[in-house]
């Protein structure tokens, strides 16, 4: 039990797939503009990386190995996660039109997110099974989730500060989330 708990601390904090990988920037900026929007992606990457990985690891494991298949990861993994991607972008048309109209391009761009696709190439790479896949997922997908809604927070905070005219807009976004991933960096002896 104490190693899913330190597997899902170090995949949130310690290897922030955001803040100390550098992975999936764009919707980090992109989607980070509001507290409404941060969180809907967060939710949508939540979905498909934990479910990416329910579903490529036994197809790793279970067909590509066996079959000594294991060059056709890259296209298999991305398949999985478009398809997945898909089955997002139908339920939230249905059920929540406006997050889905304010998502725009950013919502299919999740198929090509590096985070996603490295959250699956991570767990074969490190050996873990599938429950320990799975956990190491849903951090990662909660440290993503983490740091879109604490940029999205500085965002909103730094629309009403007072600052100079040559930092606003993307220069002081730039400052914020390099704090931010400064102070995540901090975490780094938490787990030895």
């Amino acid at each position: 039990m104490t190693d899913l708990v330190k597997i899902f601390i170090s995949a949130m904090l310690i290897e922030n797939i955001v803040l100390m990988r550098f992975l999936g920037l764009c919707p980090f900026i992109g989607m980070s503009t509001n507290l409404k929007k941060s969180t809907g992606m967060g939710v949508a990457v939540l979905f498909v990386t934990v479910l990416a990985t329910a579903v490529t690891w036994p197809l790793y494991n279970g067909i590509l190995v066996p079959f000594k298949l294991e060059f056709l990861k890259i296209l298999v993994f991305i398949l999985v996660i478009a398809s997945l991607v898909q089955l997002v972008e139908f339920y939230l048309k249905k059920t929540a039109p406006a997050l889905y109209s304010s998502m725009g391009v950013y919502l299919a761009l999740i198929t090509t997110n590096c985070a996603i696709l490295a959250v699956t190439f991570d767990v074969i790479i490190k050996g873990y099974s599938f429950i320990e896949s799975l956990v190491y997922a849903i951090g990662v997908a909660c440290g993503f989730f983490l740091s879109l809604v604490l940029l999205a927070g500085i965002r909103e905070r730094l629309k009403i500060a007072p600052v100079p005219a040559f930092l606003k807009g993307m220069p002081i976004l730039f400052v914020a989330a390099g704090l931010l991933s400064m102070a995540f960096g901090g975490f780094e002896g938490l787990i030895k």
